[in-house]
């Protein structure tokens, strides 16, 4: 690891008892500060998520919105019951094509909310606690050089039985994403969770910055606001332990083709290298039936969404 990146270490994480409600609130002043959720089919967690913010946060989080990107159960009916505002992706700026993905929902979460500071959180978590939203804005409220919050955390794997089994989750984060960026950007290799899908900034960069639509969002995010504002703007938050469901081994493997199709976009933009042709945006997989494997073909390419700002302006 490099010595710029162990100083990153000492100096820029903190965990989330470091950051009281109390010393929130006399930080706070004229700042607003918007939470956002994205969900797609998550109605049986994200009505207790909004509700733990609304009684807890109340005089802290100035909105709440989730983004139902598609569900087809009641997610937005569960979210609004329990306090949120929720927007449907699909209505959100629909002069424009609508494309796909969690950075979608995410990238259209600017354009409807308007907090100086936005958080993002999953609305899968099962362990959710306010402390997420309060680690994640500490450095941001107290120092006006952080621009951008990663949360971090322990990530167990929960089997089917009910057994855990201690940071064994994460599979894509530890088997592409980590050596990845180690490899590439080894400036960030002190983020704990580089995929993790709770993290906070500044509305004024983050619309400075694309927004991959797929499951690249996360580490393009990084990469992005790494070139744009420098490692020193980044920091991490503890935010202790993430339980949340777990995908089967081939949609993990559709994410990480997403995220490997990020990384080489990136690559290419940064001038790290010039590829001889684009990557196809397919992924091979294989089936077992009675006659042998069938292929599945499954579609891991991804879009981008422009700067926010360059959108509607600013």
């Amino acid at each position: 690891m490099l010595p710029e990146v162990r100083e990153w270490l000492r100096f820029r994480t903190s965990a989330a008892a470091d950051w009281p409600l109390e010393k929130l609130l006399a930080a706070k002043s004229e700042t607003t500060i918007s939470v956002v959720l994205p969900a797609k089919d998550e109605r049986e967690t994200v009505g207790e998520i909004v509700s733990l913010i609304r009684r807890h946060l109340d005089g802290l989080v100035d909105e709440l919105v989730v983004v139902d990107s598609r569900s087809v159960d009641d997610t937005a009916e569960v979210a609004a019951r329990a306090g949120a505002r929720v927007v449907a992706q699909d209505d959100v700026l629909p002069g424009l094509a609508p494309l796909h993905g969690k950075g979608e929902a995410l990238w259209k979460s600017l354009a409807v909310t308007a907090g100086d500071l936005i958080v993002f959180i999953d609305s899968d978590l099962r362990n959710f606690t306010p402390t997420f939203v309060t680690g994640l804005l500490g450095p941001l409220l107290t120092d006006p050089s952080v621009v951008y919050v990663k949360g971090s955390y322990d990530r167990p794997y929960i089997a089917d039985s009910g057994t855990a089994y201690a940071a064994q989750g994460g599979r894509v984060t530890e088997l592409v994403a980590r050596p990845l960026l180690n490899l590439h950007w080894p400036s960030l290799a002190g983020f704990v969770q580089p995929l993790s899908g709770e993290y906070a900034g500044r509305r004024d960069v983050l619309e400075r910055v694309p927004f991959v639509t797929g499951y690249g969002v996360e580490l393009a995010l990084l990469i992005d606001l790494l070139e744009l504002t420098g490692l020193n703007s980044l920091a991490q938050v503890d935010l202790g332990e993430r339980i949340h469901s777990h995908q089967s081994t081939d949609a993990l493997g559709g994410m990480a083709g997403q995220i490997l199709h990020t990384a080489w976009s990136r690559l290419e933009r940064y001038g790290k290298f010039t590829p001889r042709h684009a990557p196809a945006p397919t992924l091979a997989q294989f089936q077992r039936t009675t006659a042998g494997h069938d292929v599945v073909i499954r579609h891991v390419g991804v879009d981008e969404r422009p700067p926010m700002r360059d959108v509607i302006g600013g």
